[in-house]
């Protein structure tokens, strides 16, 4: 198969500063991380000819959206000839799909595809009075108007619908379910940047307060302030680079085969995943038994079970029992799970932070929580809603 996706590679990455409450501006935090992944490819601000976001500014909630494409391009005076963004992506990771396809159509050499978040600065100034949420007005439309009603504003409430089914139908436990918040605690504990990194036990999770049943406090990801960076580059610039390697797509899943709907579709499952699972297996010659490590949104921690079977890893209503003591996604376990803690004890990083961390450890730089066996291959995904998408990675 001719794939677009042996026509690039990772060859750049840059983080700013991770925290909670950091009150910085979102664009001195895209700038931090921007200018971090330029340097680390080795490349200079004349090299970036495209630039990817997600979701830019434009419709994007406060807190949500830290800088558009634009204000990066202008700020840092940027020659492109490529630019994308927007809301309506297969997952945050659907940018970096974007750029992917401008590379692979001989549209630009490197694009550089960021995301930023501020989320926890953003409600301190308005619970402090400094900034207000200028919202519409009038009579609520959309999906919405059949929420709010309800009380359910958040995606905690819906996905926690999907939970609840799906421990009816398969008989899950909070104790199975748990372990991938313990899981990502354990590996946070490794993870300079990590907002949590204390110990945690299975009653600490049970014991903490409930958000919406049956999610309790850690099934729930940290909204946190920071900003995560890429270059995407044109395979044939790989060896110029400053490593002379990188991390290269393998397979990429962007489809969709479900109704993008949060209650019209299969309730047991998080909706917008199988398609791009699907999508992502057709596209390679690898299978299960080759994948060394899996970085698996999870927003909250019923997502990445989800992942986990929309991919094929264990069969339909058996992740409970794939999950059973948590040693089978542990570090030293037959597939390791976020091991950066995930977004449920390292920061919601919105996607982008599980791109990060699989090429971190595929370029053996994870530093305290490299895989002890040098991972050769990974698989990222992206998405928290409808719909997501799936990366297999491998190594250069």
């Amino acid at each position: 198969m001719d794939k677009y996706e042996s026509r690039s590679a990772v060859t750049g990455m840059g983080m700013s500063e991770v925290g909670r409450r950091l009150m910085r501006d979102p664009l001195a935090l895209t700038f931090d991380a921007c200018l971090a992944a330029i340097e680390d490819a080795g490349l200079t601000r004349e090299d970036i000819d495209g630039v990817c976001t997600y979701p830019g500014t434009v419709g994007g909630a406060p807190g949500i959206s830290g800088a558009a494409a634009w204000d990066v391009m202008d700020a840092l005076r940027l020659d492109v000839k490529f630019f994308n963004s927007g809301l309506e992506q297969a997952g945050q990771l659907g940018s970096i799909a974007a750029a992917m396809l401008a590379v692979s159509a001989g549209l630009c050499r490197h694009v550089l595809c960021f995301r930023t978040v501020w989320e926890a600065t953003y409600t301190q100034l308005q619970r402090t009075g400094k900034v207000r949420y200028s919202g519409g007005g009038g009579r609520m439309g959309g999906d919405q108007q059949w929420r709010i009603p309800y009380g359910a504003a958040s995606a905690a409430n819906w996905i926690a619908l999907y939970c609840s089914r799906y421990m009816h139908e398969y008989g899950l436990t909070r104790e199975q379910l748990g372990q991938i918040a313990l899981n990502g605690r354990r590996n946070a504990a490794l993870t300079d940047y990590a907002i949590y990194t204390e110990p945690m036990t299975l009653e600490d999770y049970l014991g903490a307060r409930i958000v919406s049943t049956p999610f309790g406090l850690y099934d729930c990801d940290v909204p946190c302030d920071a900003s995560v960076a890429f270059i995407i580059s044109h395979i044939d610039t790989v060896k110029d680079s400053r490593r002379g390697t990188g991390v290269g797509f393998e397979a990429v899943g962007t489809g969709n085969h479900e109704r993008v709907s949060w209650d019209q579709g299969d309730i047991r499952y998080e909706p917008g995943l199988l398609g791009a699972a699907q999508m992502m297996w057709s596209r390679t010659d690898l299978r299960h038994e080759d994948i060394d490590m899996l970085q698996l949104y999870d927003g909250f921690s019923f997502n990445a079970l989800c992942w986990l079977e929309r991919l094929g890893f264990c069969a339909e209503g058996e992740a409970g029992d794939f999950l059973e003591g948590g040693a089978r996604i542990a570090r030293d376990g037959e597939l390791p799970l976020n091991t950066n803690g995930g977004q449920l004890s390292a920061g919601r990083l919105h996607g982008y932070g599980f791109l990060h961390e699989a090429c971190v450890q595929l370029l053996g730089e994870a530093g305290a929580r490299q895989l002890p066996n040098q991972p050769q291959t990974a698989i990222a995904t992206s998405g928290g809603g409808v719909p997501g998408s799936a990366f297999l990675l491998r190594k250069l």
